[in-house]
């Protein structure tokens, strides 16, 4: 079965994507890499909208920071995804902002409160963009708080928010092994109806027991092997390659993606 594979879209390599029209399913792009930079992006983005379906995966709506919610910059990124006709907006699960910006996706504390305290966040940034907003499991090194468990405050906040969600793969495996727990059981209690796409990615072993979220590496075979499980379990979704360093050229990374699509197809 042919499944569908994305990419993310990386100043590095637009103009090849530009003038190649490579064979990539979708884009996804950070719409806070796209606002306001004039008259060339907009063209540019237009080109490839022409060719390509694209996706949002923003960075700073920070769902879950003690800060009031910055409605100003939701109604600039609906105007954006409305202006680029971009249906699917995703963001993480975390927060990156407390009375300032903190540059790191911090995890937010697993307990009943704060499952509620999201999802009512969640529900007013979908009245404003006025389309479902899609969550993303994020990686965590030491959780804030266990009154639940992580699979326990995402099926909360999923059903509370009657939101979508992003099912990152690589932060299922990278999580399993740094809080020893079962990535299939995982993968198995997440809601299907919810999934509306998935991530891939690689990681870097600082330690056999300690895993860092990098973006950086190739995919290990773990992680594909739990990919074609979550396919097994929930059906077929689009799936994304992320790379954000180590950044190999276009061609490495459609190579990668042809990568994930062969092994995908076996599930």
């Amino acid at each position: 079965m042919r499944r569908i594979v994305g990419l993310g879209l990386r100043r590095e390599f637009l103009q090849d994507v530009l003038q190649q029209t490579p064979a990539v399913d979708f884009w996804e792009l950070a719409p806070e890499n796209w606002l306001d930079r004039g008259y060339e992006a907009t063209y540019q983005l237009d080109r490839i909208r022409e060719q390509y379906p694209i996706s949002c995966h923003g960075l700073s709506l920070s769902i879950g920071s003690p800060d009031p919610l910055d409605e100003k910059f939701v109604l600039r990124v609906k105007e954006f995804l409305d202006r680029f006709k971009i249906e699917r907006y995703s963001e993480h699960l975390s927060y990156c902002s407390a009375q300032g910006h903190l540059y790191d996706l911090l995890p937010i504390p697993f307990s009943e409160d704060a499952a509620d305290y999201v999802a009512g966040r969640v529900r007013r940034v979908q009245e404003l963009i006025e389309r479902p907003l899609v969550l993303e499991n994020v990686s965590y090194y030491t959780p804030a708080a266990t009154d639940i468990s992580e699979l326990e405050f995402i099926n909360r906040v999923l059903d509370k928010s009657d939101c979508e969600l992003l099912l990152d793969v690589n932060n299922v495996f990278v999580n399993s092994v740094n809080h020893n727990y079962d990535p299939h059981e995982f993968i198995r209690g997440l809601p299907t109806e919810r999934i509306t796409y998935g991530h891939i990615a690689g990681h870097f072993e600082e330690a056999p027991d300690l895993l860092i979220d990098t973006h950086g590496a190739d995919i290990r075979q773990e992680v594909f092997d739990l990919m074609n499980y979550a396919y097994q379990q929930h059906g077929e979704f689009p799936m994304l390659l992320e790379r954000d360093f180590n950044v190999p050229p276009l061609a490495t990374l459609l190579q990668e993606v042809d990568a994930v699509k062969a092994v995908a197809a076996k599930a």
